[in-house]
């Protein structure tokens, strides 16, 4: 069960929904973050949401074999990660509600979506533009 915590978000931007409810269903990611960022901001003919999603993925132990003090074999129990971000991506972009990320990097996936937003009774429309980002914890 993933572990969501949206304190720090003010529940703008319906991307952003998505890629939520897109990690809560996979199985290894077990702590999710989502705050937003500073370099939100609206203007006369646009708004700009930026989102930040922290991501912690589930651990398994293990057994390794180390050498103590140089010498002395001996067997320790070890965290691995059950996934990794490049993982993630890859699931992500599986899911046609999602599709691939617009950056990739080693420590960061990023999304961008823009969207032409015309409310009714012939007012001037805006366009809606939604950065997120995906770190790892």
């Amino acid at each position: 069960m993933t572990n969501i915590e949206t304190s720090e978000w003010s529940g703008e931007g319906t991307f952003t929904q998505t890629l939520i409810d897109a990690m809560t269903s996979i199985d290894d990611v077990g702590l999710l973050r989502v705050e937003d960022a500073p370099s939100t901001r609206v203007d006369v003919g646009y708004q700009f949401i930026s989102n930040e999603i922290y991501v912690g993925f589930c651990t398994q132990p293990f057994q390794t074999r180390v050498r103590r003090f140089g010498f002395w074999p001996t067997t320790v129990m070890v965290e691995r990660k059950c996934m990794s971000l490049t993982d993630l991506g890859r699931l992500l972009s599986e899911l046609p509600a999602v599709g691939e990320a617009d950056y990739v990097d080693d420590g960061m996936m990023q999304y961008l979506r823009t969207e032409r937003i015309v409310p009714p009774y012939q007012t001037r429309g805006y366009k809606l533009v939604e950065l997120v980002r995906i770190y790892e914890v």
